[in-house]
């Protein structure tokens, strides 16, 4: 069914400060950037994973390191998204053992990308913790998942749909949410 825009929540201006705002927090709570890698969910969260990673070396003078994950093969609903689903290769060039880990994605929703994202992030070694960054917590929950840092949180209806935008994919920087048409 095509979809309008309901609501436009933030462009480009409001989502720098946002990252800003989680790039500090980030620093704050782990006091500094000793140990602490960062890891983005393919796509977006990988684009927002680097932006963090400039805007804390902007802040402290030190770039983490930036990885990014690909996790189509540890989905639970594998066989459903797709006959032949595309699979990218997953980034991380570093170690990760005893690691501070910042797991960053662009929209938090049933929390079933983010179980996916820990189960491979394991696979890498066993960090000394992980946290979750998120642009954008839209609720509904289906497991226990939630983020240590958030950029904005939405009250959505399941029937709506919360889009990221990012210069580096479709050529705009803006959060969006959009509905069925006629509802």
């Amino acid at each position: 069914m095509p979809m309008r825009e309901k609501a436009h929540i933030m462009d480009k201006n409001s989502m720098q400060r946002t990252l800003a705002r989680i790039a500090h927090e980030i620093l704050e709570k782990n006091r500094g950037t000793e140990d602490l890698v960062i890891v983005g969910v393919r796509t977006r969260g990988a684009y927002l994973a680097e932006r963090l990673a400039q805007t804390i070396e902007q802040i402290d003078g030190h770039k983490p390191p930036v990885g990014i994950l690909d996790i189509t093969l540890y989905r639970d609903d594998l066989s459903s998204i797709a006959q032949q689903p595309v699979v990218h290769k997953t980034e991380i060039d570093f170690d990760i053992q005893h690691k501070k880990v910042v797991l960053v994605d662009d929209v938090l929703y049933t929390g079933r990308t983010v179980r996916a994202a820990l189960d491979e992030i394991i696979d890498f070694g066993r960090p000394q913790f992980i946290q979750l960054a998120v642009l954008i917590d839209r609720g509904h929950r289906e497991l226990p998942i939630r983020a240590d840092y958030v950029g904005k949180n939405i009250p959505t209806s399941p029937k709506e749909t919360v889009e990221v935008r990012l210069e580096e994919s479709e050529g705009r920087d803006e959060v969006v949410v959009l509905e069925q048409n006629g509802e």
